[in-house]
């Protein structure tokens, strides 16, 4: 009995299936992925029944647990973070400032953020919560 060895051509047709399901899962996982914007501070705001939903994220403050502040994606100091909203406010004023501060940091630290913010020329912040489960 003699046996044939392969030829070339046959070899690579086995790796076709396979390509084909790396191709699916990645489809798979592209569609059920779920992406989300990354913040600057891990922030876990306070509950409420507020009736405001969060729509705009270009002009959001952060306020991390230990008091840090955030605005958008940066991580600033207090006088940075004054210059920022200046800035935006003279680009867009009709822009709303929201604030998201951790529900864990003190309230003092909150007052102390909005006053910043109504320095600047502030007339209304929105602070955003989350709604009751």
């Amino acid at each position: 009995m003699k046996i044939r060895a392969p030829d070339p051509e046959v070899q690579t047709d086995p790796i076709l299936p396979m390509i084909n399901v790396v191709f699916l899962l990645l489809i798979f996982f592209m569609l059920a992925g779920a992406l989300h914007r990354i913040e600057a501070l891990d922030v876990e705001p306070p509950v409420s029944a507020s009736e405001r939903s969060e729509v705009d994220q270009d002009a959001v403050v952060l306020v991390g647990a230990d008091g840090r502040l955030a605005f958008g994606d940066t991580e600033l100091d207090e006088l940075d973070l004054q210059l920022r909203v200046l800035d935006l406010l003279a680009a867009q004023p009709e822009t709303e400032i929201r604030l998201k501060a951790d529900g864990r940091v003190e309230a003092d630290r909150v007052i102390e953020v909005m006053e910043l913010l109504s320095s600047v020329g502030v007339d209304e912040v929105i602070m955003l919560t989350l709604e009751p489960k």
